[in-house]
């Protein structure tokens, strides 16, 4: 039997939120303050969708440890806020391998053309 909760081959693409604070700053759990943040994904091997919840907590913990930050060493950290998205891969994972989609809503041509960029524009 089917189950589009479990992956045929193993894999789960999951994300991350991760939220910058200096831990001196009082305001750091003021839920009106606005935060540097970053998503992070990726790929876990799991048995389960839960499992792979269960994987990428533990990474997403390894990236939270207080450190110093900056030339003048302030005390900060990117704190966890919690998983995003737990997809099951469905086929193995080779060149041209789907591994992640998303349905969108109905838009106009002229704002779908917004959502896609050049070849250039995607260097760091």
């Amino acid at each position: 039997m089917y189950d589009k909760n479990i992956s045929p081959v193993g894999w789960y693409v999951c994300s991350y939120l991760l939220r910058f604070v200096e831990l001196a700053w009082t305001h750091r759990e003021d839920a009106e303050a606005k935060f540097l943040s970053w998503e992070n994904t990726v790929l876990v091997r799991a048995n389960s969708i839960e499992e792979a919840y269960d994987k990428t907590v533990a990474i997403a913990k390894e990236a939270s440890h207080p450190y110093k930050g900056g030339a003048e060493g302030v005390d900060v950290q990117w704190v966890f806020e919690g998983i995003t998205e737990v997809l099951p891969i469905y086929e193995e994972l080779e060149d041209g391998a789907e591994i992640m989609w998303r349905e969108r809503t109905p838009r106009k041509l002229k704002n779908l053309r917004t959502l896609v960029r050049q070849k250039h524009e995607f260097a760091q």
